[in-house]
């Protein structure tokens, strides 16, 4: 069967060299000291199956699988992440395959995947409906999407301090991130069932920054 697939930039479009070596350096410190590693682990618990996440940056979350999953197929564009990916995924308790793929265009046939991943990529991803419609059609009836995604604060002063930094400087600044998203709202549109989710901030303490507003959650197909 030919794997179904929606035309889409080339992965080798996907280049961030600066954000990537940033990207490296502080997302093993933030696991760590800002205690996203214990976030990982309470979005992947109880995870099964055979599993699609997109937007693996440099495999954080391989390490936090559980042993129901029987194989994991991990997307990252950019090539340095990328590499790093691969690095991780050869220490990871669970079979993992690292592709160069993007979301928004899945080499991958339909209904063929148990639960799908998203952490902190949805605000990345140049087409959200698109990456999440390929997330719907790849998953099977009744497969779950786990989320970890930071989003449009439920602040006025702070949200439209978000909408100006996307028309501005923060794209350029960190690889595409868009802080303003509203994932709820664009994982429901894409015809998911939203199930128990809550929202919190990253820090819990100190100024809450644009990128704080978070939420983590599961979601039916």
């Amino acid at each position: 069967m030919t794997p179904s697939r929606r035309p889409e930039a080339p992965a080798s479009r996907v280049h961030h060299p600066l954000f990537a070596r940033f990207y490296a350096r502080c997302s093993v410190s933030a696991d760590t000291k800002a205690g996203l590693g214990d976030l990982r682990r309470e979005l992947l618990a109880g995870v099964s199956g055979r599993v699609i996440e997109i937007g693996a940056g440099n495999g954080l979350n391989f390490a936090h699988y559980p042993a129901g999953v029987t194989e994991v197929v991990a997307l990252e564009p950019e090539s340095r992440l990328r590499r790093l990916a691969r690095e991780a995924a050869v220490r990871a308790p669970v079979p993992v395959t690292v592709l160069p793929d993007t979301a928004e265009a899945l080499p991958l046939e339909d209904a063929s995947f148990d639960a799908a991943v998203a952490s902190l990529v949805l605000c990345t991803v140049r087409n959200l409906p698109q990456a999440l419609d390929e997330l719907h059609r790849v998953l099977r009836p009744g497969g779950e999407l786990r989320f970890f995604e930071h989003g449009l604060a439920d602040t006025p002063g702070l949200a439209r301090v978000q909408r100006g930094l996307d028309r501005t400087v923060w794209p350029v600044l960190f690889g595409g991130c868009h802080t303003a998203r509203s994932p709820l709202a664009a994982i429901e549109a894409a015809g998911f069932a939203l199930g128990p989710y809550r929202a919190f901030d990253v820090p819990e303490k100190g100024p809450r920054l644009p990128s704080s507003p978070c939420v983590l959650g599961v979601a039916r197909r």
